[in-house]
């Protein structure tokens, strides 16, 4: 049956105890569980639909009130703490934008629970009546003063920028005026004719695209300083009398709230290992139906579909009318029963002991789809003075910036070589040039102009390539020929087990699971590379082979590097197999003999269906009865002979590799055909940005730090890269706070305790892990949310970049600390590292080049030592395009290339001055800033499809409004050139009348043997028929 919360929130016995609640005062419900806080909160405010404070013991308990109410389908607001990170800091923007939003929402009447802390209640807000006065509202079609609304941004301490992508700063474009409300989740664009908005959309800041129209909006003009000093607090917008309740009990005396709701006693079980706890299971089914006799309401929370069709089947299974039971799609973590009321809440995850630490994503805004096309690649970097740059033909250069020649109006790219030589390359041709990466820390030395070793070192990389594309084509081909098992295509088990997923797969996920299911289902054995950073959903698509596997009625293995990776792969298996008839071991040195001895007989007699180990799978003893799958989990780290044994050993079985070191997009597209791989790059949905905080050492921040994290029951990576010393800072830790709980790990451990140590830091036995830079690279540790690197100048970007993401890796917002020494911290180099480091942190945005560095050691390991040679000597991209020609000619394929249909129109001019012809270039009035023209530029170039064009062309209308005449000859231009390219025709060229066509180094005529007329006539009519002629060839 399908659950309705209303009639259980409007019960009579609530009801009495409402009448004693809604004159105001304080309440304790502390002696409530916290489902049923949630449960009895709801129903308060269904029956009397005004503001309710709440107010709980840490931010951990606001989230878990949050579901709850979530899932009874109640209003509320969560009021957060704004404590700020470090003494030199501004609070968190978005923590201050959130307390805003709580403050203009009650000022608008809100009814519903305000979830908060004593901590936050104390924090100042700004005064009701000053919120009042420093908002703007805009409407589309109303008159309002645009100097006006700009003069007042800037005096509300707006920063005037040119790309706007944080709160508190606002941009000018022309016609386009954006902006980005201190209390905003989005930024806001505004299009104007004159002093009247035509258009108001909100945007995403990371790709500047808009995605939702507006019918109006308020402009806060708030600012941090109102914010600091102001004098108010929560209590001054709440009405008087508002009913508060605590959670905990205070030392002012106060009433509980009198009704009993009891715990499920029966449903404390070890994560994982409910289902096959034989007389537990027993006990429960008991229970549930003397309930259902004695006329109980019971309601069973599950989290989606999945669960609820499956526990279904389970329960009908075992002889329970499953007609008189409520189901409800939400996610409740733990239920509770109400005597007096006749009812059960029951919850999936209690029911089989799995999803102890689930974290439940809330209402965040901030959507992942621009993240998504950020990392695929549709958001361009821009090159600064200095940078090394790869012109296609001259070589290794630094980008000098963009000049404007004397005598004329065409914008230059300057290139200087060696010997200080310089080029201008007209600004139309960017596509010549890429940004130099070579995946060394070596700086590359610059080629001379009409020099020869360019020429050389192409031609090396040429022949590398080639001879790699076809050792891996040959490897391939070897493969096809031989014959293993055919799994059979999904059943409803597989869909049920997939729909269970608790959370929504990104898309690059979604394929990849469908490429692996697709080659197990394929005669031919799989081997197949996932690659993807930690914590991107690689582990589900292994979870997912693993059970299509078993329901092939093969067994499959999971080897892992480590014993504490291991481990947690047996957990999250056990969790996602919980209601399944699955049986799943851990074959690793924690084991005891006895339990090993039963393990190695169960996979040789194929009780076990799946085994999860480290190398002690490859012993000689384990001998698998059926073995169809091997997973092969952080590949990167084991050896290459050790990688090429095994895939000898498992020729005929299927094998799935995962590795977390990412590799770039663009390897994995000349790789394709050659390699089968899946690339999985975007993270999660509702992933926060990772605030990175650079400072000088000091111990009170640490405490700080350290303390924010644990009173939100976080936990907190400590790394000092000096064993020599990493006691002491042990012992200072520990004087700062006596009572946390601190573990040391190091190089120098025995493996065994090492392990022992992440085990405990893994299952929350430790707050602070204080260790070297050997912090494990595989762990995905979602309750470790704040890093504190110390002598954060000792690292280099990149291994900064990667030490960062060890947090972040759930819905709470992450901190990371780089420290540094004071005599550093004020030294004008310094501050410049400081600065980038800062512009550097939001998630995805930040360290663009580092991730690219990271990116091609990833390469080298895919490719081996001797191309990381050939990377270094002609950068990273060239690379990657001599690599995909090299495959496409050896598959037989048409080699695709972005330069290969070169397009010149005598009646369209690339600059201004030109008399009467006709102009095809971008305007400085149109684009203001150089830098924006030359990525526009190269965005165009790289255009590979009319439907990419298409894409540019609505990304450029919403940035920069509507474009003028010469953007619009620009585009046809681009347009002719991918029509072109699309029939292989080399290039297309106007003299006069005449249109010239070449393909394959000769002219295309009509059939009366002349060149293509071009009727004299307007610009588009020529470019029209210029399109007309390329449909007839």
């Amino acid at each position: 049956m399908t659950f309705s919360p209303t009639n259980w929130l409007n019960h009579p016995l609530l009801k009495q105890q409402h009448k004693r609640l809604i004159k105001g005062g304080n309440w304790s419900i502390e002696c409530l569980p916290t489902s049923a806080q949630s449960f009895f909160l709801a129903s308060f405010i269904a029956d009397f639909h005004s503001p309710t404070l709440v107010i709980a013991e840490s931010i951990k308990k606001v989230n878990e009130l949050a579901i709850g109410l979530e899932c009874w389908g109640s209003p509320y607001i969560v009021f957060p703490e704004i404590e700020p990170v470090s003494m030199e800091s501004l609070p968190d923007p978005l923590l201050m934008a959130e307390r805003l939003r709580v403050a203009y929402s009650l000022l608008n009447f809100f009814s519903g629970a305000i979830l908060t802390t004593e901590l936050a209640l104390e924090e100042p807000l700004p005064s009701p009546s000053l919120l009042q006065e420093k908002r703007f509202l805009i409407v589309p079609g109303k008159t309002t003063d645009r100097s006006a609304l700009i003069e007042r941004l800037v005096e509300a301490g707006y920063e005037r920028v040119n790309t706007v992508d944080s709160r508190g700063q606002f941009a000018v474009r022309g016609s386009i005026v954006d902006f980005f409300s201190w209390d905003g989740l989005f930024p806001l664009r505004t299009e104007w004719e004159g002093n009247q908005v035509i258009s108001l959309r909100q945007f995403h800041p990371i790709t500047q695209r808009s995605f939702k129209p507006l019918e109006e909006a308020f402009l806060s003009l708030i600012n941090a300083e109102d914010i600091s000093k102001g004098k108010a607090t929560l209590y001054d917008y709440l009405p008087k009398m508002t009913p508060t309740f605590w959670t905990k009990a205070v030392e002012v005396p106060m009433p509980d709230i009198d009704i009993h709701f009891e715990s499920h006693f029966l449903l404390d079980a070890p994560k994982g290992d409910w289902f096959h706890q034989q007389r537990r299971w027993e006990l429960f089914l008991s229970q549930l139906t003397q309930w259902i006799e004695k006329k109980w309401e019971i309601i069973i929370f599950v989290n989606n579909e999945g669960e609820e069709s499956r526990l279904k089947e389970i329960l009908s299974n075992q002889g329970i009318d499953i007609e008189s039971i409520f189901f409800s799609k939400s996610p409740l973590l733990k239920g509770f029963s109400w005597p007096a009321a006749k009812l059960a809440i029951l919850t999936d995850a209690e029911m089989f002991g799995r999803y102890q630490n689930q974290k439940i994503c809330l209402r965040n805004q901030e959507t992942n789809d621009a993240l998504e096309k950020y990392l695929t690649g549709e958001i361009s970097e821009q090159w600064k003075e200095g940078d090394y740059v790869v012109h296609l033909q001259h070589g290794i250069c630094r980008f000098r910036g963009i000049k404007s020649m004397d005598g004329t109006n065409s914008e230059m790219i300057e290139l200087e070589f060696d010997q200080k030589a310089k080029l201008y390359v007209p600004i139309d041709q960017a596509y010549l040039i890429s940004r130099y990466i070579g995946g060394t820390k070596k700086q590359p030395k610059l080629d001379s102009l009409g020099g020869t070793r360019w020429l050389r070192a192409k031609s090396a990389t040429e022949k590398a390539v080639s001879d790699l594309a076809e050792r891996m084509l040959k490897i391939n081909a070897e493969r096809e020929v031989l014959e293993g098992f055919s799994f059979p295509k999904d059943d409803h088990w597989q869909r049920e087990f997939e729909e269970s997923f608790l959370y929504e797969e990104t898309a690059d996920q979604l394929k990849a699971i469908e490429e692996t299911k697709r080659d197990m289902e394929s005669k031919r054995p799989m081997d197949r590379l996932i690659c993807g950073d930690v914590g991107f959903g690689k582990t589900e698509v292994a979870i997912r082979a693993i059970f299509k596997a078993v329901m092939g009625g093969k067994q499959a293995a999971l080897l892992a590097p480590t014993t504490v990776l291991a481990k947690q792969h047996f957990n999250t298996l056990s969790e996602r197999f919980a209601d399944y008839p699955i049986r799943t071991a851990l074959l690793c040195r924690l084991i005891k003999n006895s339990e090993e001895k039963e393990i190695l007989a169960g996979l040789k007699n194929g009780s076990i269906d799946v085994v999860i180990g480290t190398h002690r799978l490859l012993s000689a003893d384990v001998v698998f009865k059926d073995l169809g799958l091997i997973v092969i989990d952080e590949e990167q780290r084991f050896g290459v002979l050790q990688k090429e044994k095994w895939k000898e050993t498992f020729r005929l079985i299927d094998v799935l590799s995962l590795s977390a070191t990412p590799i770039p997009r663009t390897l994995y597209l000349a790789l394709a055909g050659a390699r089968d791989m899946s690339l999985i790059e975007t993270p999660p949905p509702n992933r926060y940005p990772i605030e990175t905080i650079v400072c000088a050492y000091d111990e009170r921040i640490i405490r700080q730090a350290i303390e924010r994290e644990l009173n939100r029951g976080g936990q907190v990576y400590f790394l000092h890269n000096r064993i020599r010393t990493i006691e002491k800072v042990a012992s200072r830790i520990k004087s700062l706070l006596p009572s946390v709980k601190i573990a040391i790990g190091h190089g120098r451990m025995k493996k065994s305790e090492l392990e022992e140590v992440m085990e405990s830091f893994v299952n929350g036995q430790i707050d602070v892990l204080l260790a070297t830079s050997i912090i494990e690279n595989g762990l995905d540790i979602p309750n470790a949310n704040t890093i504190i690197i110390d002598r954060a100048d000792l690292f280099g970007l990149a291994d900064l970049y990667q030490l960062r993401g060890r947090v972040g890796r759930s819905n709470q917002k992450a901190y990371a600390y780089l420290l540094l020494p004071r005599d550093l911290f004020i030294q004008v180099d310094a501050k410049k590292r400081i600065k980038a480091m800062q512009e550097h942190s939001q998630l995805g945005v930040g360290f663009q080049i580092a991730l690219r560095d990271l990116e091609i050691r990833g390469a080298g390991n895919l490719l081996g030592t001797s191309q990381s040679g050939h990377i270094a000597s002609v950068g990273f991209e060239l690379y990657c395009k001599l690599l995909k020609k090299a495959v496409q000619r050896l598959q037989g394929k048409e080699i695709d290339s972005l330069t290969d249909c070169k397009v010149s129109l005598d009646f369209l001019l690339p600059e201004p001055g030109g008399g009467r012809h006709a102009l095809a270039f971008i305007p400085f009035t149109y684009m203001e800033r150089r830098e924006e023209r030359l990525q526009a530029y190269r965005q165009l170039a790289e255009a590979l499809s009319i439907g990419e064009l298409e894409e540019i062309k609505k990304g450029w209308k919403d940035r920069f409004g509507a474009w003028p005449e010469p953007v619009e000859n620009l585009f046809s231009i681009t347009e002719i050139r991918l029509i072109g390219a699309a029939k292989g025709i080399e290039r297309i060229e106007s003299d006069q009348e005449k249109l010239k066509l070449m393909r394959h180094r000769e002219y295309l005529f009509t059939a009366q043997g002349k060149f293509p007329r071009l009727i004299q006539s307007d610009t588009k009519t020529k470019i029209m028929q210029i399109k007309k002629w390329l449909e007839v060839f």
